[in-house]
């Protein structure tokens, strides 16, 4: 069941998946409303909700006009869908006012409150943390109601699933329930009442699905983002205060963009395509030129955004590993591309010079163990092949040498990309490479092995396996069989590292 699920989100982007899970908590809220259980009438609901994402869009658009930077649609809707949960659905001349204020201010927060082109905080929570400071009027986070919990619930933990940030929504989960624990111990009050409270009435799991996992303005590297989640856990329970200001939603958020800004790497470039590169069929490498050079680790990847015509549901933005190598003046992207495929890889097909496209978000822990010592395993299916591309070139240019086993699967020798970066660095640095082929009724050559790759393969290729750190890319499918595989070799999870990321399809 659990793969099923996989399978079905891994054919969605995470912002696209965001945004239909933001329209189903709405949805239920407009249901439950019909049916008397909430305070707000149907039409209020989608009266407000709709308001709230057209004045969010039209700021985007004139900002994004303004600014000459790609406007995104779906950033823009879904901000404006957020505010639609955690403000009041009520109609009145003073409301109007405040939805206006509130998504004028989210999305000029994202633009003006910026260093380095990267906005800091979360719009949302930014917009209302300042109505509440400037005009008085505050968010009440109304999603965070007992009757609408299991419809954050159910959605929030696919979404979790999908983004894998479950370890950042655990630690704010954990950390917000003990200091509620300790703040009504020390306070005098109900351990069971608070806790009760916290769970069934407050904004604790909208929160932790929805605002804290945004990956604009949350850490990208796994032990921060367990520091990210556990410092605005500290900070939620309302008792938390200096002064005469007291915690709230909003403030945790923007406290803990802060502390995520200063212990993550923030930065958005707007590179230009110099080139275009036909690698295999169906592969292409996407070279770009960057006004400023790129500093980050050789595994590590983007999000690239490219706004464009008749978007389809999988969105203008992607995640892409950096196929280049630190060392290198350019950026590089391998993509690969499917008949029937995606508006956004037809969009990158038809890119020239000219085209905006937008790359922010450096993340990733599918890097090199500092240990120059520690024997490694790259195992790659199709596309995975390019963060090895970026660390092999690395390792080449800096000549440093590593124990390096490569295998490499594919189905047809045509399909193999960047063989001669592999083939220098067996020469030069004792590379390892064992090419793996899986298509059917395929003469099989005597440079490569019949596939797939299996545990015996692993056990015949390399025989110290048990010392191995391994590291895998490539589809999901792949990806998880093979983690099966090794976990069969007595292979601790310590000592495998996958490079799935959010959208990786």
């Amino acid at each position: 069941m659990i793969k099923v699920i996989d399978s079905l989100l891994d054919k969605i982007t995470m912002y696209r998946l965001v945004l239909y899970y933001l329209l189903f908590l709405l949805g239920a809220a407009v249901g439950l409303s019909a049916l008397g259980y909430l305070s707000y009438g149907p039409l209020t609901i989608i009266f407000c909700a709709s308001y709230l994402s057209l004045v969010c869009w039209i700021t985007n658009r004139i900002f994004s006009h303004v600014y000459n930077v790609p406007a995104n649609t779906e950033s823009s809707l879904i901000t404006g869908l957020i505010l639609a949960l955690i403000i009041t659905p009520t109609i009145s001349e003073p409301n109007i006012i405040f939805f206006t204020a509130a998504g004028g201010l989210a999305m000029a927060s994202k633009y003006i409150l910026v260093i380095g082109k990267k906005h800091i905080f979360n719009p949302a929570a930014m917009a209302v943390a300042l109505t509440a400071i400037g005009a008085g009027q505050s968010a009440s986070w109304w999603v965070g109601s007992a009757q609408l919990l299991p419809f954050v619930l159910i959605g929030g933990i696919f979404l979790v699933r999908k983004i894998q940030r479950a370890q950042m929504a655990w630690s704010f989960l954990l950390a917000a329930s003990a200091a509620t624990f300790i703040y009504s111990l020390t306070g005098g009050k109900s351990v069971v009442i608070s806790l009760r409270q916290t769970i069934l009435h407050s904004s604790l799991f909208f929160l932790a699905f929805v605002m804290l996992t945004e990956p604009q303005t949350s850490p990208t590297i796994t032990n921060r983002q367990r520091w990210y989640g556990m410092l605005a856990g500290l900070l939620f329970p309302p008792q938390v205060h200096l002064g005469t200001i007291y915690s709230t939603p909003e403030l945790v958020l923007v406290i803990s963009n802060v502390f995520s800004y200063v212990i993550s790497p923030k930065i958005k470039l707007l590179p230009q395509l110099v080139q275009r590169v036909s690698l295999a069929p169906g592969i292409v490498d996407f070279i770009f030129s960057a006004p400023r050079p790129l500093a980050f680790e050789p595994g590590q990847y983007m999000e690239w955004t490219l706004p464009h015509s008749n978007t389809d549901s999988r969105g203008d933005r992607r995640y892409f590993t950096l196929a280049s190598s630190p060392t290198e003046d350019n950026i590089r992207l391998g993509v690969k591309f499917y008949e029937n495929g995606s508006s956004f890889k037809k969009a990158m097909l038809a890119m020239n010079s000219k085209t905006p496209i937008a790359a922010s978000q450096l993340g990733g822990d599918f890097t090199l163990p500092k240990d120059r010592s520690q024997k490694l395993v790259f195992i790659a299916g199709g596309i995975g092949i390019t963060p090895y591309r970026s660390i092999i070139k690395y390792l080449l240019d800096k000549n440093e040498l590593r124990t390096i086993t490569l295998l490499y699967s594919e189905k047809t020798p045509r399909q193999l990309t960047y063989t001669d970066i592999f083939k220098s660095a067996s020469q030069k640095m004792g590379l390892k490479v064992v090419y793996v082929l899986t298509g059917r009724k395929l003469t099989i050559p005597n440079w490569a092995k019949a596939g797939p790759i299996t545990a015996k393969m692993i056990k015949t290729e390399i025989p110290d396996y048990q010392q191995r750190l391994f590291y895998i890319s490539g589809p999901s499918a792949m990806v998880e069989t093979t983690i099966d595989i090794l976990k069969a070799l007595d292979i601790k999870n310590s000592r495998i590292k996958t490079d799935l990321f959010p959208g990786y399809s």
